[in-house]
């Protein structure tokens, strides 16, 4: 009999939920549901499982905001919960909740050669360490090693590190921002509100007054030609989305490949492949030999959270990945 396991994707606007086949780690039966629609994380588990008619007594949820101890608050929603006592409610024997980009990197392990794109190195070197980040509301970070067959994440929250730029553009940027709002990290830049500061830098630096702009006006005046401005603030984030992944290839030797995930690179891949983001990827000065053959990935599978849910549930339930 196919045993199954509850998987979880929460942000602060909707809560995918899915069955996870515990030896396959197949996911099924995915359903998203309006948080502001029920009054609690649990509530929603209970409505999902009723309608599935499955017994689950295992369960892992990726929520967008730290996970440090019992007590888990959302960053962008009201809703927040004790994990002990949640799954005691529940009946579950295991009840993981760990943050997104944690899940995000345990999905790695399972994408197939068609859940992703390649921007340039070679072929990544198995079982050696990988990044992943992804621009989305914010700049989530994380690091995947293998460790006797096992693989563990190591999560942060290195979106919050220094802006850092490399070219005297990009330095005049740094200098229009942080007089705005003092300390400059990169996902001031690297977000969808990021989008936006550097559109209204690029205008700053002009002398100019910007519109109230939006991140998708940003990058549908970008793709149309209809806006100089918004093009180079596109063209900007994508290099610095390649400065700022070159630095996690060598913080930490990602011959495993980094892995960019997120909702806004896809929305203009083609423009992304035609960038300066491979260069940027490799202007390390004295490293650029390093980093050459490390190869980038774009995840193109369409529920890494649930995947790497599941994956994450599936090895601490002592399956090999």
């Amino acid at each position: 009999m196919t045993k199954f396991a509850l998987v979880g994707d929460v942000g602060g606007t909707n809560a995918r939920l899915a069955l996870c086949e515990v030896e396959t780690g197949t996911i099924s039966h995915i359903e998203t549901f309006s948080t502001s629609d029920y009054a609690s994380l649990e509530a929603v588990i209970r409505y999902y499982l009723e309608s599935q008619k499955q017994d689950v007594i295992d369960g892992c949820i990726a929520i967008a905001c730290p996970i440090t101890e019992d007590w888990v608050e959302m960053t962008n929603h009201d809703w927040a919960f004790s994990t002990s006592k949640m799954k005691a409610n529940l009946g579950f024997e295991h009840l993981e909740i760990i943050n997104d980009f944690t899940a995000v990197s345990m999905a790695i392990p399972m994408l197939a050669d068609s859940d992703v794109i390649q921007f340039g190195g070679n072929a990544a070197v198995a079982d050696k360490p990988i990044a992943v980040y992804g621009a989305g509301t914010g700049l989530g970070v994380a690091h995947l090693v293998h460790v006797d067959k096992r693989w563990v994440s190591l999560p942060g929250e290195g979106g919050h590190v220094d802006f850092a730029p490399n070219s005297e553009e990009e330095d005049q940027i740094l200098r229009i921002l942080r007089g705005e709002m003092g300390h400059v990290s990169a996902e001031r830049v690297l977000s969808g509100a990021g989008l936006v500061n550097l559109y209204r830098a690029v205008v700053k630096a002009d002398k100019r007054e910007p519109e109230n702009l939006k991140p998708k006006d940003v990058s549908t005046r970008a793709l149309d030609d209809s806006c100089i401005d918004c093009r180079r603030a596109l063209s900007l984030f994508c290099v610095i989305m390649g400065r700022f992944g070159g630095n996690l290839a060598l913080t930490l030797g990602t011959f495993g490949g980094v892995y960019i995930a997120g909702g806004i690179v896809p929305r203009f891949l083609e423009f992304f492949k035609a960038s300066g983001f491979r260069a940027a990827f490799e202007d390390k000065g004295r490293f650029k030999d390093y980093v050459t053959n490390i190869p980038v990935y774009m995840i193109t599978h369409d529920q890494p959270g649930l995947l790497g849910a599941g994956a994450h549930l599936r090895q601490t339930l002592g399956r090999i990945l």
